[in-house]
Protein backbone atom coordinates (compact mmCIF):
# COMPACT_ATOMS: atom_id res chain seq x y z
CA UNK A 1 0.00 0.00 0.00
CA UNK A 2 1.27 3.27 -1.27
CA UNK A 3 2.61 5.84 1.72
CA UNK A 4 2.35 9.38 1.95
CA UNK A 5 4.40 12.00 3.77
CA UNK A 6 2.30 14.04 6.33
CA UNK A 7 0.68 17.39 5.97
CA UNK A 8 0.33 19.85 8.55
CA UNK A 9 -2.62 21.70 7.04
CA UNK A 10 -1.81 25.10 8.99
CA UNK A 11 1.83 25.39 7.67
CA UNK A 12 0.21 25.49 3.87
CA UNK A 13 0.19 28.91 2.30
CA UNK A 14 -3.62 29.57 2.59
CA UNK A 15 -4.64 29.32 -1.16
CA UNK A 16 -2.81 25.86 -0.88
CA UNK A 17 -4.48 24.88 2.28
CA UNK A 18 -8.16 26.16 0.50
CA UNK A 19 -7.15 23.69 -2.23
CA UNK A 20 -5.76 21.02 0.15
CA UNK A 21 -9.60 20.92 2.16
CA UNK A 22 -11.32 21.29 -1.12
CA UNK A 23 -10.29 18.08 -2.95
CA UNK A 24 -9.41 15.82 0.30
CA UNK A 25 -12.25 13.97 0.10
CA UNK A 26 -12.36 13.78 -3.63
CA UNK A 27 -8.26 11.72 -3.20
CA UNK A 28 -10.07 9.98 -0.49
CA UNK A 29 -12.68 8.48 -2.63
CA UNK A 30 -10.39 8.10 -5.42
CA UNK A 31 -7.94 5.94 -3.10
CA UNK A 32 -11.06 3.82 -1.70
CA UNK A 33 -11.86 3.21 -5.13
CA UNK A 34 -8.37 1.57 -5.66
CA UNK A 35 -9.30 -1.18 -3.15
CA UNK A 36 -12.53 -1.67 -3.65
CA UNK A 37 -12.28 -4.52 -5.92
CA UNK A 38 -13.76 -4.16 -9.48
CA UNK A 39 -16.31 -1.96 -10.92
CA UNK A 40 -18.03 -1.67 -13.94
CA UNK A 41 -18.99 2.06 -15.38
CA UNK A 42 -22.11 3.68 -17.01
CA UNK A 43 -21.08 6.92 -19.61
CA UNK A 44 -22.64 8.35 -22.17
CA UNK A 45 -24.41 11.40 -23.53
CA UNK A 46 -27.75 12.50 -22.73
CA UNK A 47 -28.57 15.58 -24.84
CA UNK A 48 -31.18 18.71 -24.33
CA UNK A 49 -30.84 18.39 -20.45
CA UNK A 50 -27.72 20.93 -19.92
CA UNK A 51 -27.89 22.38 -16.31
CA UNK A 52 -30.16 19.26 -15.67
CA UNK A 53 -29.23 16.73 -12.56
CA UNK A 54 -28.70 13.21 -13.77
CA UNK A 55 -29.01 10.45 -11.12
CA UNK A 56 -27.95 6.92 -11.47
CA UNK A 57 -29.43 4.49 -9.11
CA UNK A 58 -29.34 1.49 -8.30
CA UNK A 59 -32.64 -0.50 -8.34
CA UNK A 60 -32.07 -2.59 -5.26
CA UNK A 61 -34.85 -5.19 -3.60
CA UNK A 62 -35.61 -3.10 -0.39
CA UNK A 63 -35.47 -0.01 -3.17
CA UNK A 64 -34.29 2.75 -4.74
CA UNK A 65 -30.92 3.46 -3.66
CA UNK A 66 -29.04 6.41 -4.83
CA UNK A 67 -25.10 5.95 -5.84
CA UNK A 68 -23.93 9.32 -7.39
CA UNK A 69 -25.24 12.02 -9.45
CA UNK A 70 -23.91 14.97 -11.72
CA UNK A 71 -25.10 18.37 -13.00
CA UNK A 72 -24.97 18.37 -17.02
CA UNK A 73 -23.15 20.46 -19.21
CA UNK A 74 -24.58 21.86 -22.83
CA UNK A 75 -22.91 18.45 -23.99
CA UNK A 76 -24.37 16.08 -21.67
CA UNK A 77 -21.89 14.03 -21.16
CA UNK A 78 -21.49 11.87 -17.88
CA UNK A 79 -19.77 8.82 -15.84
CA UNK A 80 -20.26 6.67 -13.21
CA UNK A 81 -18.75 3.61 -11.65
CA UNK A 82 -20.05 0.94 -8.98
CA UNK A 83 -18.78 -1.86 -7.69
CA UNK A 84 -19.62 -4.60 -10.09
CA UNK A 85 -22.31 -7.40 -8.50
CA UNK A 86 -21.91 -10.73 -7.99
CA UNK A 87 -25.22 -11.50 -9.55
CA UNK A 88 -27.08 -9.30 -12.37
CA UNK A 89 -28.32 -5.91 -10.59
CA UNK A 90 -30.38 -3.66 -12.19
CA UNK A 91 -29.92 0.59 -12.06
CA UNK A 92 -31.44 3.25 -13.41
CA UNK A 93 -30.11 6.55 -14.74
CA UNK A 94 -33.24 9.60 -14.06
CA UNK A 95 -33.79 12.55 -14.80
CA UNK A 96 -36.79 14.04 -12.68
CA UNK A 97 -39.30 11.20 -13.93
CA UNK A 98 -37.34 9.89 -16.97
CA UNK A 99 -35.70 6.83 -16.58
CA UNK A 100 -33.09 4.50 -18.47
CA UNK A 101 -33.27 1.23 -17.01
CA UNK A 102 -29.55 -0.90 -16.96
CA UNK A 103 -28.43 -4.28 -16.04
CA UNK A 104 -24.94 -4.77 -15.21
CA UNK A 105 -23.24 -8.35 -13.90
CA UNK A 106 -19.61 -7.66 -14.27
CA UNK A 107 -17.32 -5.13 -15.10
CA UNK A 108 -18.34 -4.11 -18.21
CA UNK A 109 -18.30 -0.85 -19.45
CA UNK A 110 -22.13 0.58 -20.31
CA UNK A 111 -22.18 3.29 -22.91
CA UNK A 112 -25.84 5.23 -23.23
CA UNK A 113 -26.66 7.97 -25.77
CA UNK A 114 -30.31 9.85 -25.46
CA UNK A 115 -32.08 12.71 -26.00
CA UNK A 116 -33.95 14.37 -22.69
CA UNK A 117 -37.36 14.45 -25.34
CA UNK A 118 -37.63 10.83 -25.00
CA UNK A 119 -34.72 9.65 -23.04
CA UNK A 120 -36.97 6.79 -21.46
CA UNK A 121 -37.53 4.64 -24.69
CA UNK A 122 -35.34 5.97 -27.64
CA UNK A 123 -31.89 5.52 -26.66
CA UNK A 124 -28.94 3.47 -27.36
CA UNK A 125 -27.20 1.08 -25.03
CA UNK A 126 -24.02 -0.69 -25.73
CA UNK A 127 -21.52 -3.08 -23.72
CA UNK A 128 -24.54 -5.05 -22.30
CA UNK A 129 -26.72 -7.51 -23.64
CA UNK A 130 -29.09 -7.71 -20.75
CA UNK A 131 -29.28 -4.15 -20.97
CA UNK A 132 -30.71 -3.72 -24.45
CA UNK A 133 -33.14 -6.51 -23.86
CA UNK A 134 -34.38 -4.32 -21.25
CA UNK A 135 -34.74 -1.47 -23.35
CA UNK A 136 -36.57 -4.13 -25.83
CA UNK A 137 -38.89 -4.89 -23.52
CA UNK A 138 -39.69 -1.16 -21.95
CA UNK A 139 -40.50 -0.12 -25.86
CA UNK A 140 -42.81 -3.19 -26.41
CA UNK A 141 -44.11 -2.52 -23.06
CA UNK A 142 -45.04 1.53 -23.85
CA UNK A 143 -47.05 0.19 -27.09
CA UNK A 144 -49.01 -2.88 -25.23
CA UNK A 145 -49.74 -0.22 -22.24
CA UNK A 146 -50.96 2.25 -24.88
CA UNK A 147 -52.98 -0.27 -26.30
CA UNK A 148 -54.90 -1.19 -23.23
CA UNK A 149 -56.05 2.37 -22.54
CA UNK A 150 -57.10 2.76 -25.81
CA UNK A 151 -59.60 0.07 -25.26
CA UNK A 152 -60.34 0.78 -22.34
CA UNK A 153 -61.92 4.37 -23.40
CA UNK A 154 -63.92 2.80 -25.80
CA UNK A 155 -67.38 3.02 -25.38
CA UNK A 156 -68.78 0.80 -27.90
CA UNK A 157 -67.43 -2.17 -26.36
CA UNK A 158 -69.50 -4.08 -24.04
CA UNK A 159 -67.86 -5.41 -20.94
CA UNK A 160 -67.32 -8.74 -22.37
CA UNK A 161 -65.56 -8.21 -25.60
CA UNK A 162 -63.73 -5.37 -23.82
CA UNK A 163 -62.43 -8.12 -21.17
CA UNK A 164 -61.25 -10.20 -24.14
CA UNK A 165 -59.86 -7.91 -26.00
CA UNK A 166 -57.57 -6.46 -22.94
CA UNK A 167 -56.91 -10.36 -22.79
CA UNK A 168 -55.83 -10.73 -25.96
CA UNK A 169 -53.14 -7.86 -25.98
CA UNK A 170 -52.02 -9.29 -22.80
CA UNK A 171 -51.84 -13.01 -23.98
CA UNK A 172 -49.80 -11.77 -27.52
CA UNK A 173 -47.23 -9.45 -24.99
CA UNK A 174 -46.48 -12.40 -22.32
CA UNK A 175 -45.94 -15.13 -25.39
CA UNK A 176 -43.25 -12.91 -26.78
CA UNK A 177 -41.86 -12.61 -23.07
CA UNK A 178 -41.85 -16.20 -22.87
CA UNK A 179 -40.45 -16.98 -26.13
CA UNK A 180 -37.67 -13.48 -26.45
CA UNK A 181 -36.69 -14.04 -22.62
CA UNK A 182 -38.19 -16.40 -20.25
CA UNK A 183 -37.58 -19.28 -21.66
CA UNK A 184 -34.53 -18.54 -24.16
CA UNK A 185 -32.29 -16.72 -21.72
CA UNK A 186 -33.44 -17.44 -18.45
CA UNK A 187 -30.03 -16.72 -16.57
CA UNK A 188 -30.46 -12.85 -18.11
CA UNK A 189 -30.95 -10.25 -16.48
CA UNK A 190 -33.59 -9.73 -19.54
CA UNK A 191 -35.37 -12.72 -18.21
CA UNK A 192 -35.39 -11.43 -14.48
CA UNK A 193 -36.92 -7.76 -15.98
CA UNK A 194 -39.62 -9.24 -18.02
CA UNK A 195 -41.57 -12.01 -15.33
CA UNK A 196 -41.17 -9.07 -12.92
CA UNK A 197 -42.35 -6.13 -14.78
CA UNK A 198 -45.55 -3.93 -13.93
CA UNK A 199 -48.11 -3.16 -16.14
CA UNK A 200 -50.13 0.07 -16.26
CA UNK A 201 -54.01 0.88 -17.43
CA UNK A 202 -56.69 3.00 -16.33
CA UNK A 203 -57.27 0.79 -13.61
CA UNK A 204 -54.21 1.01 -11.88
CA UNK A 205 -51.04 -0.76 -12.12
CA UNK A 206 -50.52 -4.65 -11.96
CA UNK A 207 -47.88 -6.94 -12.21
CA UNK A 208 -47.75 -8.92 -16.05
CA UNK A 209 -46.99 -12.09 -14.19
CA UNK A 210 -49.43 -13.43 -11.60
CA UNK A 211 -46.34 -15.12 -9.60
CA UNK A 212 -49.22 -16.99 -6.98
CA UNK A 213 -52.52 -17.27 -8.26
CA UNK A 214 -51.64 -18.43 -12.25
CA UNK A 215 -50.24 -21.56 -12.88
CA UNK A 216 -48.95 -20.85 -16.06
CA UNK A 217 -47.49 -17.45 -14.71
CA UNK A 218 -46.06 -19.43 -11.52
CA UNK A 219 -44.14 -21.71 -14.26
CA UNK A 220 -42.60 -18.75 -15.97
CA UNK A 221 -41.28 -17.87 -12.30
CA UNK A 222 -40.01 -21.04 -11.83
CA UNK A 223 -38.03 -21.23 -14.95
CA UNK A 224 -35.97 -17.77 -13.98
CA UNK A 225 -35.89 -19.24 -10.85
CA UNK A 226 -34.45 -22.46 -11.20
CA UNK A 227 -31.63 -20.73 -13.85
CA UNK A 228 -30.48 -18.72 -10.99
CA UNK A 229 -30.33 -21.09 -8.42
CA UNK A 230 -27.65 -22.85 -10.52
CA UNK A 231 -25.39 -19.92 -10.78
CA UNK A 232 -26.18 -17.47 -7.78
CA UNK A 233 -28.04 -19.82 -5.19
CA UNK A 234 -26.68 -17.09 -2.34
CA UNK A 235 -28.23 -14.09 -4.19
CA UNK A 236 -30.97 -12.37 -2.32
CA UNK A 237 -32.94 -12.12 -6.04
CA UNK A 238 -32.67 -16.07 -6.50
CA UNK A 239 -34.23 -16.11 -2.69
CA UNK A 240 -36.80 -13.70 -3.98
CA UNK A 241 -37.87 -15.70 -7.08
CA UNK A 242 -37.95 -19.12 -5.36
CA UNK A 243 -40.11 -18.22 -2.54
CA UNK A 244 -42.14 -16.62 -4.91
CA UNK A 245 -42.37 -20.19 -7.43
CA UNK A 246 -42.62 -22.11 -4.37
CA UNK A 247 -45.32 -20.22 -3.51
CA UNK A 248 -47.41 -20.10 -5.87
CA UNK A 249 -47.08 -23.81 -6.53
CA UNK A 250 -48.71 -24.53 -3.55
CA UNK A 251 -51.73 -22.23 -4.69
CA UNK A 252 -52.18 -23.84 -7.90
CA UNK A 253 -52.02 -27.32 -7.58
CA UNK A 254 -53.51 -28.90 -10.24
CA UNK A 255 -57.10 -30.32 -10.32
CA UNK A 256 -56.67 -33.85 -10.42
CA UNK A 257 -58.40 -34.99 -14.13
CA UNK A 258 -60.97 -37.29 -14.65
CA UNK A 259 -59.85 -40.41 -16.19
CA UNK A 260 -61.41 -43.59 -18.07
CA UNK A 261 -61.13 -47.33 -15.56
CA UNK A 262 -59.28 -49.77 -17.42
CA UNK A 263 -58.80 -53.03 -16.37
CA UNK A 264 -55.48 -53.56 -15.50
CA UNK A 265 -55.29 -57.30 -15.76
CA UNK A 266 -56.51 -56.37 -19.46
CA UNK A 267 -53.63 -54.35 -20.09
CA UNK A 268 -51.08 -56.48 -18.59
CA UNK A 269 -52.68 -59.57 -20.65
CA UNK A 270 -52.76 -57.48 -24.12
CA UNK A 271 -49.39 -55.64 -23.75
CA UNK A 272 -49.58 -52.15 -23.70
CA UNK A 273 -52.34 -49.97 -24.99
CA UNK A 274 -49.82 -47.69 -27.46
CA UNK A 275 -49.28 -43.90 -27.16
CA UNK A 276 -47.91 -41.80 -30.01
CA UNK A 277 -47.30 -38.04 -28.85
CA UNK A 278 -45.23 -35.28 -29.93
CA UNK A 279 -42.11 -34.41 -28.75
CA UNK A 280 -39.99 -30.68 -28.66
CA UNK A 281 -39.59 -30.63 -31.72
CA UNK A 282 -43.04 -31.53 -33.02
CA UNK A 283 -41.56 -34.73 -34.38
CA UNK A 284 -44.21 -38.15 -33.34
CA UNK A 285 -42.99 -40.59 -30.87
CA UNK A 286 -44.36 -43.71 -30.14
CA UNK A 287 -44.15 -46.44 -27.26
CA UNK A 288 -43.89 -49.27 -29.29
CA UNK A 289 -41.38 -48.08 -30.92
CA UNK A 290 -39.63 -48.77 -27.87
CA UNK A 291 -40.10 -52.70 -28.04
CA UNK A 292 -37.00 -54.86 -26.71
CA UNK A 293 -36.17 -52.32 -23.99
CA UNK A 294 -37.36 -51.94 -20.27
CA UNK A 295 -39.46 -49.02 -20.09
CA UNK A 296 -40.29 -46.74 -17.90
CA UNK A 297 -43.78 -45.05 -18.65
CA UNK A 298 -43.93 -41.94 -16.58
CA UNK A 299 -46.46 -39.38 -16.29
CA UNK A 300 -45.69 -35.80 -14.85
CA UNK A 301 -46.10 -32.08 -14.29
CA UNK A 302 -42.46 -30.75 -14.79
CA UNK A 303 -44.33 -27.49 -12.63
CA UNK A 304 -45.09 -29.52 -9.55
CA UNK A 305 -43.17 -28.69 -6.46
CA UNK A 306 -41.01 -31.97 -6.39
CA UNK A 307 -40.23 -32.03 -10.01
CA UNK A 308 -36.76 -30.84 -10.02
CA UNK A 309 -35.78 -33.32 -7.64
CA UNK A 310 -37.84 -36.09 -9.09
CA UNK A 311 -35.94 -35.38 -12.18
CA UNK A 312 -32.86 -36.13 -10.59
CA UNK A 313 -33.83 -38.87 -9.53
CA UNK A 314 -34.80 -40.40 -12.67
CA UNK A 315 -31.74 -39.03 -14.28
CA UNK A 316 -29.64 -41.21 -11.63
CA UNK A 317 -31.79 -44.40 -12.59
CA UNK A 318 -31.39 -43.44 -16.40
CA UNK A 319 -27.83 -42.68 -16.38
CA UNK A 320 -27.11 -46.00 -14.15
CA UNK A 321 -29.45 -48.37 -16.49
CA UNK A 322 -29.95 -47.39 -19.63
CA UNK A 323 -27.06 -48.99 -20.97
CA UNK A 324 -28.41 -51.90 -19.66
CA UNK A 325 -31.12 -51.31 -21.91
CA UNK A 326 -33.99 -48.86 -20.08
CA UNK A 327 -35.93 -46.79 -21.86
CA UNK A 328 -37.68 -43.43 -20.44
CA UNK A 329 -41.11 -42.28 -22.19
CA UNK A 330 -42.19 -39.59 -20.40
CA UNK A 331 -45.22 -37.63 -21.30
CA UNK A 332 -46.30 -34.19 -19.76
CA UNK A 333 -49.52 -32.78 -18.40
CA UNK A 334 -47.83 -29.12 -18.27
CA UNK A 335 -50.16 -26.24 -19.30
CA UNK A 336 -47.72 -24.03 -20.78
CA UNK A 337 -45.79 -25.99 -23.57
CA UNK A 338 -42.57 -23.16 -23.62
CA UNK A 339 -42.29 -24.18 -19.75
CA UNK A 340 -42.14 -27.99 -20.71
CA UNK A 341 -39.71 -27.46 -23.26
CA UNK A 342 -37.43 -25.57 -21.28
CA UNK A 343 -37.67 -27.96 -18.71
CA UNK A 344 -37.17 -30.89 -20.59
CA UNK A 345 -34.95 -29.68 -23.39
CA UNK A 346 -31.37 -31.32 -22.26
CA UNK A 347 -33.46 -34.43 -20.67
CA UNK A 348 -31.90 -37.38 -22.44
CA UNK A 349 -35.20 -39.75 -22.90
CA UNK A 350 -38.53 -39.62 -24.56
CA UNK A 351 -40.19 -36.40 -23.46
CA UNK A 352 -43.37 -35.55 -25.04
CA UNK A 353 -46.46 -33.88 -24.35
CA UNK A 354 -50.51 -34.16 -23.62
CA UNK A 355 -53.13 -31.74 -23.79
CA UNK A 356 -56.03 -33.57 -24.83
CA UNK A 357 -56.03 -36.18 -21.47
CA UNK A 358 -56.03 -39.22 -23.88
CA UNK A 359 -53.19 -41.47 -22.47
CA UNK A 360 -53.86 -40.44 -18.93
CA UNK A 361 -57.04 -41.70 -19.93
CA UNK A 362 -56.38 -44.88 -20.82
CA UNK A 363 -53.82 -45.39 -18.60
CA UNK A 364 -56.29 -44.56 -15.54
CA UNK A 365 -54.07 -41.97 -14.56
CA UNK A 366 -55.12 -39.96 -11.44
CA UNK A 367 -52.80 -38.60 -9.57
CA UNK A 368 -49.78 -37.08 -10.88
CA UNK A 369 -46.65 -38.12 -11.02
CA UNK A 370 -47.41 -41.79 -12.01
CA UNK A 371 -45.47 -44.64 -13.95
CA UNK A 372 -45.65 -47.99 -15.39
CA UNK A 373 -43.14 -50.44 -15.98
CA UNK A 374 -43.11 -52.60 -19.05
CA UNK A 375 -41.07 -54.94 -19.57
CA UNK A 376 -39.03 -56.29 -23.31
CA UNK A 377 -42.44 -57.51 -24.63
CA UNK A 378 -44.23 -54.49 -24.19
CA UNK A 379 -46.04 -55.89 -21.78
CA UNK A 380 -47.27 -53.72 -18.44
CA UNK A 381 -45.94 -55.68 -15.44
CA UNK A 382 -46.53 -52.79 -12.60
CA UNK A 383 -47.66 -49.31 -11.93
CA UNK A 384 -46.31 -47.21 -9.05
CA UNK A 385 -48.48 -47.93 -6.84
CA UNK A 386 -47.67 -51.71 -6.50
CA UNK A 387 -43.73 -50.67 -6.53
CA UNK A 388 -42.07 -49.99 -3.40
CA UNK A 389 -38.18 -49.73 -4.61
CA UNK A 390 -37.86 -48.80 -8.46
CA UNK A 391 -34.67 -49.58 -9.08
CA UNK A 392 -34.59 -53.04 -7.62
CA UNK A 393 -38.32 -53.48 -9.85
CA UNK A 394 -36.02 -52.38 -13.15
CA UNK A 395 -33.00 -54.81 -12.36
CA UNK A 396 -35.56 -57.56 -12.44
CA UNK A 397 -36.65 -56.89 -15.68
CA UNK A 398 -33.45 -56.00 -16.97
Amino acid sequence: MPTFAPVYINTLPPMRRLLFIRLFPVWLVLLAACHNGPKFSVEGCITGAADSILHFEANAIGGIEEIASVRLTAEGEFRFQAPSPECPEFYVLRIGERRIHLCADSTECITVQADYADMGTNYTVKGSVASEGIRDIIVDQQEVQRRLVAIERRDDLLPGPLVDSLRSVLDDYKGRMKEQYIFTDPWSGAAYFAVCQSLTDLGGTFRLFDALNDRSDVQCYAAVATAWDGRWPDAPRTEQLCNMAIRGMKNTQPVRRSTVEIDENLISETGIIDVELPDVNGDLQRLSDLRGQVVLLDFTLYGADQSAQRTRLMRDLYDRYHPRGLAIYQVSLDDDTHFWQFACENLPWVCVHETDGTATGLYAVSDLPTFFLINRSLEVVKRSSQVTDLATEIEALL
